[in-house]
């Protein structure tokens, strides 16, 4: 250990292998917005890199415990500074593009699955008005209470997040309710298509 500190490379590598597997391990009990588990094992590298150069043997506690408490508030660092409002934008952007969860496979988007603007033509402007109360219908016949609530969130613009912490659940829960509501959305107009 003290090896390792005072420069001596080949200590520093071989202390840093021997405590990989335990970064390892406590990098995997957490969850970081916007990156995957090997950003936060780099995270808790960087954290053992500091035990090794700030611990003092001086001190009442043993290298293991103090490695221990540098990584795990390294990694919650990073965790907080990815959830910061800062980075709220990034955090919380929602693509048309993209369904909510990024599944890029799929045919129809949230954002097409919504009713376009209105046409002038009176046949389109009847037969657009049918549609919308049949999807309005739908939607609040077919739709759970978190569904409803999720859509009704995710219209006037609130984040995963926020409607997370509005309907007491978490962000997972959120995107599932809203592929819920796209898929029961595409059906329905599946289901009103006129066969040519």
């Amino acid at each position: 250990m003290m090896k390792a500190r005072n420069g001596n490379q080949a200590a520093l590598d071989a202390l840093m292998k021997r405590y990989t597997s335990f970064v390892r391990l406590k990098a995997s009990s957490y969850f970081l917005a916007g990156g995957d588990s090997d950003d936060l094992i780099q995270e808790g590298m960087i954290g053992l890199y500091k035990a090794v150069r700030d611990f003092r043997p001086d001190k009442e506690t043993s290298f293991r415990s103090f490695a221990e408490l540098c990584v795990t508030r390294q990694i919650i660092t990073a965790i907080k500074t990815a959830t910061r409002f800062k980075h709220a934008p990034l955090n919380t952007y929602v693509s048309f593009s993209h369904t909510p969860a990024g599944q890029e496979d799929s045919d129809c988007t949230l954002g097409d699955a919504l009713p376009g603007p209105g046409i002038d033509d009176p046949v389109v402007s009847v037969m657009s008005t049918e549609e919308l109360k049949s999807l309005v219908f739908c939607l609040g016949t077919g739709l759970s209470h978190l569904e409803s609530q999720a859509l009704k969130l995710y219209l006037e613009g609130s984040s995963y997040e926020d409607m997370a912490e509005l309907l007491e659940c978490d962000t997972k829960t959120i995107d599932n309710a809203l592929q819920r509501v796209k898929r029961k959305v595409v059906t329905h107009q599946r289901s009103r298509e006129v066969l040519q």
